[in-house]
């Protein structure tokens, strides 16, 4: 089992920066492709980044392209979300996902983090 937790979400100003964190535990997560995914209430989740492996490819949902980047860290088992030139549409609840090797789906969620942008 992998245990994911996110942090660094919080209440930013629209052109504000904010990096969030995934730390990884219960084992490593260095053979996973993690994801980075957003929820608005009443809406469904969506997909906002992901990075395989070896962090050597990477790809990002049109609406964030330019503006965020992902990044792991496997030493530390933690994925990154770097967010720059936020808008007040970035406005959600992001979770982190590692999916295991060799299946389709993501197997394991964080519990979220809340992050606000004001206009």
């Amino acid at each position: 089992q992998v245990q994911l937790v996110e942090s660094g979400g919080g209440l930013v100003q629209a052109g504000g920066s904010l990096r969030l964190s995934c730390a990884a535990s219960g084992r490593t997560i260095s053979t996973y492709r993690m994801g980075w995914f957003r929820q608005v209430p009443g809406k469904e989740r969506e997909f906002v980044a992901t990075i395989t492996w070896g962090g050597s490819s990477t790809s990002y949902a049109d609406s964030v392209k330019g503006r965020f980047t992902i990044s792991r860290d496997n030493a530390k088992n933690t994925v990154y979300l770097q967010m720059n030139s936020l808008k007040p549409e970035d406005t959600a609840v992001y979770y982190c996902a590692a999916n295991r090797p060799a299946t389709v789906k993501y197997d394991y969620w964080g519990q979220g983090t809340q992050v606000t942008v004001s206009s």
